[in-house]
């Protein structure tokens, strides 16, 4: 490894590639101009769990690092959040989260009550993690909690408005609902790439409903590559890192519909942008057919040898056209089955 010579307050230093320079101004991997993740939350004065959650918010813009993985923070990014009126403090408070006892008393009422006001979609939570029973403990934004309680007081005070008491009764509970909504259209606003955002669509099917989805094995590998990071951290079991996945899952008929509808657009744009990596290197873009100049090609019966061959074994992936077979992949099936 070679070693280059760097002055710093008259001194003279070696550094390596890879390695932070003396005045930690740099990125620990020698990326100009930027910071890991970890060491963005220790100059912004977040708690690595704040910082997440600024950074899903939007608060805090990240760029991707060269050739994949964890995203990075440029160091103009935080230069200018460190510049703003009353930082570190309205940085954090723009984070600050409630669970349930305290954003009831921030309100003033009884837990009991904010339970059903969160459960039938008045205030929606922001995040979540799993106590040591494995319980669900939601968390709100603050600041969103004192803004419904400014817009909505009379529903803070008295009796609980009908509708609302028939839904609590049917045992309407939106809280993990509205929570991955709003991830999604976080993760959305985030991305214009066309498989990435196919990608977040998919992250709330379970594989069975994927499968009728996106009946392409490549291209679910290829999904499940681009998925972004769950958003939470880590818990202490397996278990508990299966419960919490489970959470990331539609549940309910409706809203798998619309998930399905989503998926199913969000991946023709994508099938039209680019072809999803396959073994023996094809991944053209569906459409960009290779024709040779001055070639005539004449639809018809394909030749012996191309009978058989499946995608990935030298042939190229059909076209698949904007909305064909929409509705087989929404309601799941092969119209040959239906058929039966």
């Amino acid at each position: 490894m070679t070693a280059s010579q760097a002055t710093t307050c008259g001194r003279t230093t070696l550094t390596h590639p890879g390695k932070s320079r003396p005045d930690g101004g740099g990125s620990t991997d020698g990326v100009r101009g930027t910071v890991a993740t970890g060491r963005a939350a220790q100059e912004l004065e977040l708690k690595r769990g704040e910082f997440d959650l600024a950074v899903l918010l939007g608060l805090i813009g990240t760029e991707e690092s060269p050739g994949g993985g964890i995203p990075r923070v440029r160091r103009a990014e935080i230069d200018r959040l460190r510049a703003t009126a009353g930082f570190p403090e309205s940085l954090r408070d723009k984070v600050r989260t409630a669970g349930t006892a305290e954003a009831a008393s921030l309100l003033g009422i009884s837990p009991v009550r904010f339970t059903g006001l969160a459960r039938i979609g008045c205030v929606a939570p922001v995040a979540f993690y799993l106590n040591r029973y494995r319980a669900v403990v939601w968390l709100y934004l603050v600041e969103e909690l004192t803004g419904f309680a400014a817009r909505e007081p009379e529903l803070l005070t008295g009796r609980t408005p009908a509708g609302m008491r028939t839904m609590l009764e049917a045992g309407r509970d939106l809280r993990a609902r509205n929570w991955r909504a709003r991830r999604t259209d976080r993760l959305l606003g985030r991305t214009a790439d066309p498989w990435v955002r196919a990608a977040v669509q998919a992250a709330a099917l379970d594989p069975v409903q994927l499968a009728e989805v996106v009946d392409d094995p490549y291209e679910r590998a290829y999904l499940a590559r681009m998925r972004p990071a769950a958003g939470f951290g880590r818990p202490g079991s397996v278990s508990g890192r299966e419960a919490m996945e489970q959470l990331m899952l539609a549940d309910e008929p409706d809203e798998i519909l619309w998930c399905r509808v989503n998926l199913a657009m969000e991946l023709d744009r994508a099938r039209e942008s680019r072809a999803a990596p396959r073994p023996g290197g094809v991944g053209e873009p569906y459409g960009a057919a290779s024709v040779t100049a001055g070639q005539l090609v004449v639809p018809g019966r394909p030749s012996d040898g191309a009978v058989g061959r499946g995608p990935g074994r030298g042939t190229a992936p059909r076209r698949r056209r904007p909305g064909l077979r929409l509705l087989t992949r929404l309601v799941g099936g092969r119209p040959r089955d239906r058929a039966r």
